[in-house]
Parts: C-alpha cells; sequence; structure tokens
C-alpha cells in the first residue's frame, strides 16, 4: 500500500505541475520566419497566430503566389519552433525522461 500512496502523490505532483505548464505554454510567443526574415508570423503556445509581419518590398501584386508561399513556410516554421519547445518543456517537467515520439500535450 505504500508504493501505491507514492505513486498517487507523484501522480498528483505530475497534475500540478502539468496545469503550470499549461499556464505558461499559454503566455509563450514563438516566431517562424521565411523568405530571409521578409515574413514573420508569430504563434501563441496553443498555436494561435498572434501576429504576420511581411516585408514592404513583398507586396508586389504580379508576385502574389511567392507571398503567399512564404506566408506558409514561415507558419510552418513557426509551428516546427513551437512543437519543439513544447517537448523541450514537457521533457523538463517529466524530470529528463525521454518522452515518447509524438506526445503532446492535451491542449
Amino acid at each position: 500500500m505504500k508504493n501505491l500512496a507514492n505513486m498517487l502523490k507523484e501522480a498528483q505532483k505530475l497534475q500540478q505541475r502539468m496545469a503550470e505548464l499549461q499556464e505558461k505554454l499559454a503566455d509563450l510567443r514563438v516566431e517562424g520566419t521565411a523568405g530571409g526574415g521578409m515574413v514573420r508570423v508569430t504563434l501563441d503556445g496553443k498555436g494561435g497566430l498572434r501576429g504576420v509581419k511581411i516585408d514592404r518590398s513583398l507586396l508586389v501584386p504580379e508576385e502574389v503566389e511567392i507571398l503567399e508561399d512564404l506566408v506558409v513556410a514561415a507558419h510552418a516554421d513557426a509551428r516546427s519552433r513551437l512543437e519543439a519547445k513544447i517537448q523541450e518543456e514537457m521533457s523538463r517537467l517529466a524530470g529528463g525522461l525521454p518522452l515518447p515520439p509524438g506526445m503532446k500535450l492535451p491542449f
């Protein structure tokens, strides 16, 4: 029974740390770039789009497809950086234990 009580205590600690991490991630901002930094996309910790910055030199009507591709690429870069940051925080939460690939927060 002692082991069960210890396991329950550890589970409660982990649950509390998970809640703290979710709060921390809500305030997180991650930026992705494309086109040598000419397009920048900012995401919050839950993956929500918070901002887009586009260099004025890219505002050429005849080249709108290039701009569209750069926005998509900047978003993909931001998403990748966000996932890496979340994985890093999750590893820290788990006390440095390696987490299974693809493990994500419950949101």
